[in-house]
């Protein structure tokens, strides 16, 4: 097969971990420094000295007006461009897509990503009444250009009655999966128990994970004093794990250019196919809390345009920050997540492999690239997901070049899906749809936020603030139960 030689490839990838003893007396380790110790990795340095454009994950552990710029200077580039992206997941998946566009039509030469974190050494240095220090660029540096536009975390409804973080947000997802599927809940904590310990397998074997202890389903799901409960039904290895510090870097050029700087071609990875959705920023607006519309019409065109089926896929990495991401998107794909011979993660997942926030799919498609170079003629998935189920980009991968790489942003498609109405206010009474009860320190309910489904079929978010009142959601199964919502968007069970 003759292949066009300005087809994007994928030719260096590289992630560290920095696992030093934190010691507010030292210089600190910052996110740029992970960058640049993960772009060495990924590039030699004639590759770096080729690169013609540096973009960047939104960092959350450090502020920087373009950490492109800096990371350029660190790494020894010259003569490139900048961009960096906005908040989600979804973004170094986004990232690649748009990079391919660009070298496939020639708008750039060779593109360096990256991303990292250094949210671990933040907070242990807030212990001890210290602070990260990072670099700070002169006033006189311009602020990066964002890549595209950015989407909401969430509607008004939301953030009306502090439904605000994911650690609230999926765990209520979970409910609503479980109640669909007609699940006790004790079955089903025993079930996702089962799936996280599949993923806590495949980082047991990953040596770029951050958490490589074995651990049993029973120690995920059960609460202890080592894994005390945040918000039910989800105990703390059901949450994503930012407390990393964690860098990640990947160098996409043209198969020409790739030729030309004489990168052997059996490191090559080529991007086949990607796409780009999201589904409406509003929880309350989603037409069913178990389900992504945006996850099923843009994975399903992913594999379309590369011109496979989810069974022709030999390696999966759903985004896995809650159980409830990776059984959602695999309902919505057509994957078993009961199915031990099928894993859904290559790394782990964002709870054992590392959650550096924005950064993980950078290091999901650098795992998948070093798989996929140890068994050529493989094919590969990535899912991305920024936000709460809300946006999401697609990568299909393989070591066989394509007959060009295809992308394609399908929201046109997902916006012409139902939506529910989702009134901010409303006043009532309701049957429960799902629920969560986040939980303090010491092990108590402080609250419980609930999804409650009004007599006309919309969907009223409500929350109630007493404590004692929300042991009853995590004694009780409260799904279907009447519920009186109060124009302030307080709720009593009837």
């Amino acid at each position: 097969m003759t292949v066009d030689p300005r087809t994007p490839v994928l030719i260096g990838y590289g992630q560290v971990n920095h696992r030093d003893e934190i010691d507010p007396a030292t210089r600190s380790v910052e996110p740029v420094d992970l960058m640049a110790a993960a772009a060495r990795q990924a590039a030699d340095p004639r590759v770096i000295e080729a690169v013609d454009s540096i973009r960047v994950v939104n960092v959350l552990s450090a502020h920087y007006r373009d950490p492109g710029l800096l990371l350029g200077e660190r790494i020894g580039a010259a003569g490139f461009t900048t961009l960096y992206s906005p908040v989600g997941g979804n973004a170094p998946q986004s990232l690649v897509n748009q990079a391919c566009l660009d070298i496939q039509r020639g708008r750039a030469r060779v593109v360096l990503l990256a991303g990292a974190e250094t949210w671990r050494t933040r907070r242990g240095l807030r212990a001890k009444g210290s602070k990260l220090v990072w670099t700070v660029q002169d006033e006189s540096v311009p602020m990066a250009p964002v890549s595209g536009d950015d989407v909401p975390m969430a509607g008004d409804a939301e953030i009306r009655i502090g439904l605000d973080r994911p650690a609230y947000v999926y765990p209520l997802f979970e409910q609503a999966l479980r109640i669909a599927n007609g699940e006790a809940s004790e079955d089903h904590l025993e079930r996702v128990g089962e799936l996280w310990a599949r993923f806590n397998a495949v980082a047991v074997n990953n040596p770029h994970a951050w958490i490589r202890k074995p651990v049993t389903a029973e120690e995920i799901w059960q609460p202890g004093p080592q894994n005390r409960m945040i918000s039910w039904p989800y105990t703390k290895l059901m949450n994503s794990n930012n407390m990393v510090d964690q860098g990640a870097a990947l160098v996409l050029t043209s198969v020409e250019q790739a030729r030309r700087l004489q990168v052997p071609a059996e490191r090559w990875v080529y991007p086949h196919a990607g796409t780009d959705a999201h589904d409406t920023p509003a929880i309350a607006e989603r037409d069913e809390l178990h389900r992504s519309t945006s996850i099923r019409i843009a994975g399903a065109r992913a594999l379309e345009l590369a011109g496979l089926g989810i069974d022709d896929v030999d390696y999966v990495d759903l985004y896995s920050c809650f159980p409830s991401a990776v059984q959602v998107a695999a309902a919505e794909l057509g994957l078993s997540v009961d199915d031990p011979a099928r894993p859904l993660t290559v790394t782990g997942g964002l709870t054992f492999a590392g959650g550096p926030w924005n950064n993980y799919v950078m290091h999901s498609i650098a795992t998948m690239a070093e798989l996929l170079v140890a068994n050529p003629g493989r094919r590969a998935l990535i899912t991305a997901n920024g936000g709460y189920l809300t946006k999401h980009s697609f990568g299909v991968y393989s070591t066989e070049p394509p007959a060009e790489f295809r992308w394609e942003d399908t929201q046109p498609a997902v916006d012409r899906e139902p939506t529910r109405d989702g009134p901010v206010e409303w006043e009532g009474v309701g049957t429960v749809e799902a629920w969560t009860t986040p939980f303090d320190r010491e092990g108590r309910p402080e609250k419980a936020f609930l999804a409650v489904r009004t007599p006309d079929g919309s969907r009223a978010l409500a929350v109630i603030a007493d404590p004692a009142a929300a042991q009853a959601t995590v004694r009780e199964d409260i799904g279907g139960a009447k519920v009186a919502v109060t124009a302030d968007g307080g709720a009593v069970l009837q």
